[in-house]
C-alpha cells in the first residue's frame, strides 16, 4: 500500500481573522475607557489669593449695582424726556411773553408820542380857529364864505385815494359844485388829482373853456374817476403852477383831500414857496385854497394823524399863498 505524504498548510485565514478582531477589541477598549482624573494641584501659598477673592466679590457687587442703576435709568428716561419737553415749552412761552411785553412797551411809547403830537396839532388847530375868526371879522365884500373870488381861472386838485373815493366822494362832488356856483363867470377851468394826473389827459396844459356843459362834464367825470393817488398834494400843486402860471392871469388852486401821508410838512411848504414866489407887491403867483374832509377823525387816535397833518399842511400853505383853508365837520 502506497502511503501518501502529508503536505504542510500555511496559516489559515481563520487565524488571521481572530488576530484582527483581537487587535480591534483592544483599540476599542482604549477608546471608550475614561482617563484617570487629573491630580489635584498642589495648593500654592500665594498671599494675593485672599485679595483677589475680595476684589472678585466687590466686582460682583458692583455689577449687580450697575444692573440696578441701568434698570432705574431705563425706567426714568421717559419721565426725563417729558420734563425736557415741558422745559422747552416753558422757555418758548417765556420768550413769547417777553416779546409781547416789549411790543406792548413800544406800542405804549408810540401812543404816548402820538398823543403828544395830537395835542400839539389840536392846539395848532385851536389857534387856527381863532385866526380864522379874526379874519372873518375883517372880511370884505370880495369874500364869499371866507374865500376870495377874484380869480378868473380855477384849478381843482383832488385826492383820489381810497379813503376819499370810498367815503367822501359824493361830498367832494357837491363841494366842487358849490365852489363853481360862487364863480358864475370864469375864463378857464382845469381838474387833476394830487399826483398831477389830469382828469382829461388830452387837455394837458390846456384851459377848459367854462360853460354849463363843461361844468356838468367835470362833475360827471368825477363819478368814476379812479386815478392813482399817494395822498400827497405836492406833485399836483407843482404841476398846476408849472403848467398854467402866467403873470397876466389871476389863478386859484383848490386842493380837496382828507389826509397827508408824508411826514415832513415843512418840506412841502418850502417846496411850494420855491415854485410859487411872491411878486413885487408881495402877492404869490397863484392863490392856494384847500378844503379838508374829516374821513379819518372817526377812527382811533393813531389813525387820525394823517388827517391832522393834512389840516396843518393846508393851513400853512393857504396862509402863505393868499388862500383860505376850510375844514368840513362832516363828509356825508
Amino acid at each position: 500500500m502506497k502511503l501518501s505524504r502529508r503536505t504542510e498548510e500555511s496559516i489559515s485565514i481563520a487565524f488571521l481573522d481572530v488576530i484582527t478582531c483581537g487587535i480591534g477589541a483592544i483599540i476599542l477598549l482604549l477608546m471608550i475607557s475614561k482617563p484617570p482624573p487629573p491630580l489635584a494641584p498642589e495648593p500654592v501659598d500665594d498671599p494675593r489669593v485672599a485679595e483677589i477673592a475680595s476684589l472678585q466679590r466687590s466686582l460682583f457687587v458692583l455689577q449687580d449695582e450697575q444692573r440696578q442703576v441701568e434698570a432705574e435709568l431705563a425706567a426714568t428716561t421717559p419721565r426725563l424726556n417729558a420734563l425736557l419737553d415741558e422745559a422747552r415749552r416753558s422757555r418758548d412761552a417765556l420768550l413769547a411773553t417777553q416779546m409781547s411785553a416789549r411790543s406792548a412797551d413800544e406800542a405804549a411809547a408810540r401812543d404816548a408820542a402820538e398823543l403828544g403830537r395830537l395835542k400839539i396839532a389840536q392846539q395848532s388847530l385851536s389857534e387856527e380857529m381863532q385866526r380864522l375868526r379874526a379874519q372873518r371879522k375883517k372880511a370884505k365884500a370880495a369874500l364869499v364864505g371866507g374865500i376870495p373870488i377874484d380869480s378868473d381861472y380855477l384849478i381843482f386838485i383832488v385826492d383820489t385815494s381810497e379813503s376819499m373815493t370810498g367815503h367822501a366822494w359824493h361830498a367832494l362832488q357837491q363841494q366842487i359844485q358849490d365852489t363853481l356856483a360862487v364863480y358864475p363867470r370864469i375864463k378857464g377851468i382845469q381838474i387833476m388829482n394830487d399826483n398831477g394826473t389830469y382828469m382829461f389827459p388830452d387837455t394837458e396844459r390846456q384851459w377848459l373853456s367854462d360853460s354849463t356843459a363843461q361844468r356838468t362834464r367835470i362833475i360827471d367825470g368825477l363819478k368814476d374817476w379812479k386815478a392813482y393817488s399817494e395822498s400827497n398834494p405836492k406833485q399836483g400843486i407843482y404841476t398846476a403852477i408849472r403848467d398854467f402860471y402866467s403873470p397876466d392871469k389871476k389863478i386859484s388852486i383848490y386842493v380837496l383831500g382828507d389826509e397827508f401821508a408824508d411826514n415832513s410838512i415843512s418840506a412841502v411848504v418850502d417846496y411850494v414857496a420855491s415854485i410859487n414866489p411872491r411878486d413885487a407887491q408881495g402877492r404869490p403867483r397863484v392863490r392856494i385854497h384847500a378844503v379838508g374832509f374829516p374821513t379819518r377823525f372817526g377812527s382811533g387816535a393813531l389813525f387820525q394823524q394823517t388827517g391832522m397833518r393834512f389840516a396843518a399842511l393846508m393851513r400853512e400853505l393857504t396862509h402863505r399863498n393868499g388862500g383860505t383853508f376850510v375844514g368840513l365837520n362832516a363828509y356825508r
